[in-house]
């Protein structure tokens, strides 16, 4: 099915939701982090398609399409499977940036695959797939006080100015992290960027 087609070496994926009203909400992280990655590229191209906004991008010698999915978080999947069907990119060579409600603002958390985590983007994506093999760097959004009652609205809601901040490492860890398993190191990525976030 995912047979390697050799116009991209990695798919990486952030994901969000998208429009203005929900540009700082803690569910759009990995928007943020996809865009701060870009920033560590040679972007080529940029447009839509696959229900996305793609980026055709290079670093370090390794051909990347960077999407940001417009299908809304709970249906991400089927962007991430278009693109990957089209051009034949496995489920292991697919990265993940996404929201984490279990880590604080700052933490982030590397893996080579996984559950969802109860995390609805990445439920979509496992099922679109067929697989739960994609690597994924996961970026902490604070846990839900008890103030809140649901945990959409959570989600949905704005990083205050104190967040932001302690936000702003953990985009820059994320998007070198990516850079890490890009050049084939994901190990290092995984010890060097995992221990740093909960230092």
């Amino acid at each position: 099915m995912f047979l390697r087609s050799g116009k991209y070496d990695y798919l990486v994926a952030g994901l969000g939701n998208p429009g203005p009203r929900y540009e700082n909400t803690r569910h759009n992280v990995g928007f943020r982090a996809a865009d701060r990655f870009l920033t560590l590229c040679e972007v080529k191209t940029s447009k839509k398609r696959f229900n996305a906004v793609t980026y055709d991008a290079s670093l370090q010698g390794k051909s990347l399409l960077v999407i940001k999915p417009e299908t809304f978080m709970n249906s991400s999947g089927e962007a991430v499977r278009a693109a990957a069907r089209f051009y034949k990119i496995p489920p292991e060579k697919i990265i993940v940036l996404c929201d984490d409600i279990s880590f604080t603002p700052g933490v982030i958390r590397v893996r080579k695959n996984g559950s969802d985590g109860g995390h609805n983007g990445l439920k979509s994506i496992i099922e679109q797939l067929g697989s739960s093999d994609f690597m994924r760097v996961r970026i902490g959004v604070g846990a839900k006080p008890q103030t809140f009652d649901d945990l959409a609205d959570w989600v949905l809601s704005q990083f205050s100015d104190d967040e932001n901040k302690a936000l702003e490492p953990a985009l820059e860890n994320a998007a070198n992290a990516v850079k890490s398993i890009v050049s084939g190191k994901i190990e290092d990525a995984m010890n060097r960027y995992n221990r740093k976030a909960s230092s």
